[in-house]
């Protein structure tokens, strides 16, 4: 027999409430709606199911059998829908226990760590996997879902129509040098007193690979590149153990602040790289994407 269309879920859940609370006044008041809505919807449940649930005492309504039986089997459908949804809202991504965040590994010192205090204060139930890449694999992950959002440079690289971005600061780009350097102790430097040196850059897909490249084709020169690395520390441990020099956004500073300066370059070849979060589109309504944009904004206003 097709179930009849009367049947619904939230009669099930009506009916549910007043087998809990033994009266329809109780039950008007935990659904927070009027007596008459929850006898209209007993009512209309019993012509759906074509039987009686309940026998009509004046005022009062005494549960047959068959209210038991039904109580006993719409208590577990409720709990398997509401299952149901949570997994397969999970499975899209929404609202899961699991929040997977991509980003560049050079985000790590320090803004990582406070957009993830930020986001456990708002939901401390959260599960936070953090996934490091670069620029262009982290677009990958996000387009397949991989990650719920990614913390990179707003380049052409993540430039999506599927995709929305919120900036959070800006960053200059600096030689980096060992600190026994004879530019160590520079104001500034001009690129070309460096053409003759040793560079160590990340590899292709990295946004400071690419913005290195036009610093470099600016600047004249095609570096000589010693080695190329797959993240900034080992590239930093390599600069400060004097392999070769490199081009570098300054919120590294910190990092071997000991053994590696940060030196600004000329007016002339001065970049900045742009850092944002980039989200899908389709799942801006997500509440745990939600909490990390609010994060995000707090983060970009305390950097203006």
């Amino acid at each position: 027999m097709l179930i009849d269309e009367e049947l619904t879920l939230k009669k099930l859940e009506v009916f549910l409430a007043f087998m809990r609370t033994g009266n329809l006044a109780r039950a008007a008041a935990e659904l927070q709606t009027s007596n008459v809505s929850v006898h209209r919807a007993i009512h209309s449940l019993e012509s759906a199911l074509r039987c009686p649930l309940f026998k009509h005492e004046g005022r009062n309504l005494t549960p047959l059998e068959s209210a038991y039986v039904l109580e006993e089997r719409a208590q577990k459908l409720i709990q398997d829908v509401v299952e149901s949804v949570r997994l397969t809202r999970e499975a899209a991504g929404f609202s899961a226990e699991r929040f997977k965040l991509g980003s560049l590994y050079s985000l790590t010192v320090k803004t990582v760590p406070q957009l993830i205090m930020g986001l456990k204060i708002r939901r401390s139930e959260l599960n936070i996997d953090l996934i490091l890449g670069s620029n262009i694999d982290l677009l990958y992950k996000l387009k397949n879902m991989e990650v719920d959002a990614i913390l990179v440079s707003l380049d052409d690289s993540v430039s999506d129509p599927d995709c929305e971005q919120i900036p959070l600061f800006s960053d200059d780009i600096f030689l980096a040098t060992p600190a026994d350097s004879r530019f160590a102790q520079r104001q500034e430097v001009d690129l070309a007193e460096v053409r003759d040196e040793t560079f160590i850059t990340l590899t292709q897909g990295f946004a400071t690979h690419q913005d290195g490249n036009r610093v470099f084709k600016q600047a004249g020169f095609e570096p000589k590149v010693a080695m190329q690395v797959n993240d900034i520390f080992t590239l930093l441990s390599m600069v400060s153990s004097g392999v070769g020099y490199a081009l570098l956004p300054g919120r590294i500073a910190a990092v071997y602040e000991n053994r590696v300066k940060l030196i600004p370059l000329q007016e002339k070849y001065r970049l900045q790289q742009h850092i944002g979060v980039v989200f899908l589109k389709a799942k801006e309504r997500d509440p745990n994407l939600l909490a990390l944009l609010a994060e995000c904004r707090m983060y970009a206003n305390r950097q203006a």
